[in-house]
């Protein structure tokens, strides 16, 4: 796949971010419903997704490739938490922006914006294995997350564990491994309802754009710094280890594309619990998610 075949399929998902900006400001879509989508995307579709995914590679994964990508996973998970506390030192002298920076460093957009990415770039066929890094992520989220902001580990938080995500990446694992076929009938339900998510969760982004002050964003120099590293830098980093294992091209591009998805809204949610100021994370999570249609193929290049 050439850096140009990527480019205008990240294009395709740039024209839908673009619809939901126009939907925005043509007051076709206001808060509440986009609420409303947002809880949709992440109940339903997304779940919808990925077990659409797993039910079309029945039979095609091996259990060794699976526990390579869990390793995988939590691998990366492991080398954003280092690299993020070395690099937050260089963004800010404040420990809550530190803090701040560290959780924009270690949560990305695994499935709001990676499944549409390795979806459109790469076939519905690789979901399952974005599933596995979902997992992985919501384990961190609710330990390492939590406990950098709130100071101290609540092992209540552990019930969030439980949502219809997670149990879609489970039911997805169980799929895959005991090679369970679905039902004609209900594998086309979950095809179609599947389907939705991707468009649905981009045109929530261009709600989201619609309404950030572009010029306070993309004012912001050291946000530029930080979405170059995060982006670019740190998944080349992590290239030539994930090189070392026995992986082809396809599992390749999918830790690439997971590597180096933009910021996720999940550290909005910590710091907005804790009322603290959530303008740098929204900022870098819009930009991020802007820039990874530029950066997105260029990593692509190097599979």
């Amino acid at each position: 796949m050439t850096i140009l075949t990527v480019f205008l399929q990240m294009l395709s998902l740039l024209v839908m971010i673009a619809a939901g900006v126009i939907a925005a400001k043509g007051k076709m879509l206001d808060a509440h419903t986009n609420a409303k989508m947002s809880t949709l995307i992440v109940n339903i579709f997304n779940p919808m997704l990925i077990l659409s995914s797993a039910a079309g590679a029945v039979g095609q994964v091996p259990l060794q490739r699976i526990l390579l990508v869990f390793a995988i996973a939590l691998g990366m998970f492991l080398f954003f938490i280092l690299a993020g506390m070395v690099l937050t030192r260089f963004f800010s002298k404040d420990p809550i922006q530190r803090k701040i920076y560290q959780l924009m460093f270690v949560f990305s957009n695994l499935g709001f914006i990676g499944i549409p990415v390795v979806s459109s770039v790469l076939g519905a066929e690789y979901v399952v294995y974005v599933s596995q890094f979902l997992l992985i992520y919501n384990l961190v989220f609710y330990t390492y997350g939590r406990t950098l902001m709130r100071g101290k580990f609540n092992l209540a938080a552990l019930r969030s564990l439980i949502n219809p995500g997670n149990i879609a990446c489970v039911l997805a694992m169980v799929l895959v491994l005991a090679n369970i076929q679905l039902p004609g009938f209900l594998k086309t339900a979950v095809d179609y309802l599947g389907g939705a998510a991707s468009p649905l969760a981009l045109v929530s982004v261009g709600f989201t754009l619609a309404n950030a002050n572009v010029k306070e964003i993309f004012g912001d120099k050291k946000l530029y710094l930080f979405t170059f590293l995060k982006l670019l830098v740190l998944p080349l980093v992590l290239l030539p280890l994930l090189r070392l294992l026995p992986v082809d091209d396809g599992l390749a591009a999918v830790c690439l594309v997971m590597f180096g998805m933009p910021v996720g809204s999940m550290p909005l949610m910590l710091i907005t619990e804790r009322g603290l100021d959530g303008r740098t994370c929204t900022a870098a999570v819009i930009m991020s998610t802007i820039l990874c249609v530029v950066t997105v193929p260029i990593l692509m290049s190097f599979v």
